[in-house]
């Protein structure tokens, strides 16, 4: 009861510490009750102001309810002076009267969405918590609250019991929890007290819990197979061996209509599995009991997953169409196979271990596996001209044809030029390589190589291999000298200047996973001294190692630079300073490695032996050959600055053309560093050339027509020279054919401005289009 005597109710619950102040009270007097007799706790009351009948009546109350909730089995407690106690005891009657802080609108939402605020009169009016209870909503220019407290909406749950409302969404696989979750959100009157709680999904709905396990779990390997005993998982290692090889097929093939989808994997494991497993620890209990009635019962084979009558026959042809390795040489390499149109990779991969890329050819490699090869060659003949393609139609019959004539192994021709040969020779309409769009080809059918380290994590990859090479030139040569330095053959130094080892081996071969790592010693010339690296083709070890020899005797001949010099003539100082070289010392240090480069010439100094009959000729004739080498370079100066001073005074607009023409000449000629570039044999030319330009200068104004005419000639076989891969000037260490057509050129240029002049050999734009066929 309240006492009559409170003319405000809203302060007599609001707020919280007008309950406590009521509970103390309580349990005040109640302590004094039973240390006074009636007299003196009736005399207490009236000297601290308590009204004794009201307070009679109060106990009153209370002991008929003390009375009534033992039948209900509820018991009094202690006394004491809990706010939330109290706060809780009033939510049971107020649960229709909560509200969430719409922080937004800053007011309250309501049971059914009412939306209020708070009383501004109340306790609560600026505290504004973002949970409250309220006694009364009372309208007036708005919904206000009054008589609030706040709460946690928590308390509401396990009170309002079968009112709220329990929805669940989002049901998930956790393969942490080796079970089905999913969230379940808690309402009452519309008000949402759980917004997002994770619950098992077993307890929701078990088929569908059940369903989720055998799928994550079972059939995609999302379980945490590091807790589970070996002997448990047996079967899913087994099954997914045999997934993976199943796929494999697929993936040779090129084929989806091989293996079953994952739904065949799920009836498997459907059919077999009770009903109430539904989490990993339920299958673990009972899969420990059942595999050893039944072991091989969650096991499955081949006919669980293919059609037989499909399967068979792929199988047969798999090895030997879609090989699992790629044989070149002494080299195995793995191949992987991917169907995944516009993949990177899609189509046949070689995997190629970087100690191996520089050795590795692109020959045979366009080919292809011999699964692939008929799709192949009908694609090339679609990527013909409509002229030729129309007498080789239809592709695919023609494909076969072909392929009937060609061997099974990869011939030492690209697979286009044989099969334009085959072509040519059936239907006897000319057809050559060049007649292929190869950009037309799929990409597919094309190999990839990707390129792996020691670790066999991929380093690069792409479709061309010469690219390849070129681009891990450096890196691949650091793995061949680490694959080979073994305690036994750590050939690699540095900072030689004599010779003081016996020999040098031509190969170093080493094994490694089956294959052979073989690298190419070589001296490599480091300018005040010599090294021994390993080199990764023949061709890097040919070129480093004549110019390592080179150093090495270099420093092992005393220098006659300064005795040539103080016997030069005053002329000739003055024309070698003249020189494209920066300093007359660098022109000495190229005569001289030019003198070397002619004596040591093609032979090769592998020995100490070698080496030291080498160093003994040319100390023999290393003077008389400077004096020689310095005198042709006086004379080769002179004629340059001559045609430069030719093409300089011969300013006329109308000849501009040959003017440019011939300073390019002049240039790719006369340079820094052309006397060793150019050889010595080579050098004794170079005056005749440079005459012809000047002769040609001389002529321009009264043989203009004819000029441009012979100039036409010459800049068609520059073309074809640099086609070819010819450079000018002639870049160091260029092939054999690319060296005889350069000086072709200049003989050709010779024939037609200055014949006087004569030529070395017969030339002409045929022959040199001959000699770069080669």
């Amino acid at each position: 009861r309240r006492p009559q005597a409170d003319q405000s109710h809203a302060r007599f619950i609001d707020p919280t510490s007008d309950f406590l102040t009521l509970l103390n009270l309580w349990n005040y007097l109640e302590e004094k009750q039973k240390d006074l007799s009636g007299n003196a706790f009736r005399r207490m009351c009236r000297s601290e102001y308590l009204n004794y009948l009201r307070v009679r009546e109060w106990k009153d109350v209370f002991r008929q309810l003390e009375r009534m909730a033992k039948p209900l089995g509820l018991v009094v407690a202690s006394p004491s002076a809990n706010p939330n106690g109290v706060h809780r005891s009033l939510l049971a009657g107020l649960l229709s009267q909560l509200g969430i802080r719409d922080s937004v609108k800053r007011d309250y939402v309501g049971a059914r969405q009412v939306r209020f605020s708070i009383f501004p009169g109340s306790a609560l009016a600026k505290k504004q918590p973002a949970e409250v209870m309220s006694a009364e909503l009372v309208e007036t220019s708005r919904l206000f609250a009054r008589v609030n407290a706040a709460i946690d909406l928590s308390w509401a749950e396990p009170i309002a019991g079968d009112l709220v409302k329990r929805s669940y969404g989002e049901p998930h696989w956790e393969k942490k929890q080796g079970s089905a979750v999913a969230y379940e959100r808690v309402t009452l009157y519309g008000v949402p007290i759980v917004a997002r709680r994770r619950v098992q999904f077993a307890k929701v709905d078990p088929a569908y819990a059940r369903e989720l396990f055998i799928r994550n779990a079972l059939v995609d390997g999302d379980w945490d197979l590091d807790r589970v005993d070996k002997r448990i998982s047996a079967f899913d290692r087994d099954n997914r061996v045999l997934r993976a090889e199943l796929a494999e097929l697929e993936e040779r093939t090129r084929r989806r209509d091989i293996l079953y989808d994952d739904e065949a994997v799920f009836d498997f494991y459907q059919r077999r599995i009770p009903a109430e497993i539904t989490s990993q620890r339920l299958f673990e209990t009972w899969w420990r009991k059942a595999r050893v009635e039944t072991p091989d019962l969650l096991t499955m084979t081949a006919e669980n997953l293919v059609d037989e009558d499909e399967v068979a026959p792929v199988a047969e042809l798999v090895e030997s169409n879609y090989p699992a390795t790629w044989r070149q040489g002494d080299q195995q390499l793995a191949l992987s196979y991917r169907f995944e149109p516009g993949a990177v990779d899609d189509g046949v991969t070689v995997q190629v271990p970087i100690a191996l890329l520089a050795r590795l050819s692109p020959a045979g490699f366009d080919w292809q596996v011999t699964g692939f090869r008929e799709e192949l060659v009908t694609s090339l003949i679609k990527a013909l001209p409509k002229a030729i393609r129309r007498n080789v139609v239809p592709a695919t019959d023609w494909a076969r044809k072909l392929l009937a004539e060609l061997s099974s192994e990869p011939g030492p021709l690209p697979l286009a030029a044989t099969i334009a040969a085959a072509i040519q020779r059936l239907t006897y309409v000319p057809v050559s390589e060049q007649d292929f769009e190869l950009d037309r080809i799929p990409a597919h059918l094309r190999m990839t190589f990707s390129v792996v380290d020691e670790r066999s994590r991929e380093v690069a990859s792409g479709k061309d291999l010469a690219a390849l090479q070129l681009q891990l030139k450096s890196t691949v040569r650091e793995s061949v000298a680490r694959a080979s330095v073994t305690p036994r053959s750590n050939l690699e130094r540095a900072g030689l200047t004599s010779w003081d080892f016996d020999s040098l081996p031509k190969t170093l071969d080493t094994k490694q996973g089956g294959n052979t790592i073989r690298a190419y010693p070589a001296l490599v010339d480091d300018g005040a001294s010599v090294s021994i690296r390993l080199m990764t083709t023949p061709e890097d070890q040919a070129r480093e190692h004549r110019r390592g020899v080179r150093r090495m005797l270099l420093l092992a001949i005393p220098s006659p630079v300064s005795y040539v010099q103080d016997h030069l003539t005053h002329t000739e100082k003055l024309t070698l300073a003249q020189s494209p070289y920066r300093t007359t010392a660098e022109l000495f240090a190229d005569a001289m490695a030019t003198c070397i480069d002619d004596v040591v010439g093609s032979c090769e100094v592998w020995t100490r032996a070698e080496f030291v009959s080498m160093l003994d000729e040319v100390s023999a004739t290393i003077l008389d050959a400077m004096f020689q080498t310095v005198s042709l370079l006086s004379r080769i100066i002179t004629a340059s600055r001559e045609a430069e001073k030719a093409i300089t005074g011969a300013s006329n607009i109308a000849l501009l053309s040959p003017l440019a023409d011939a300073r390019e000449q002049l240039s790719a000629l006369i340079y820094p560093g052309f006397a060793s570039a150019t050889g010595l044999r080579q050098l004794r030319r170079l005056p005749v050339y440079l005459a012809g330009i000047t002769h040609r200068i001389g002529k321009l104004a009264e043989n203009l027509g004819r000029d441009r005419v012979w100039m036409s000639e010459v800049q068609t076989a520059t073309a074809r020279y640099e086609l070819a891969g010819g450079l000018l000037p002639l870049a160091p260490d260029s092939p054999d054919p690319i060296v005889r057509a350069r000086w072709l050129l200049e003989e050709l240029r010779i024939s037609l401005f200055a014949q006087y002049l004569g030529t070395a050999e017969p030339v002409s734009l045929q022959r040199i289009v001959k000699v770069l066929a080669n």
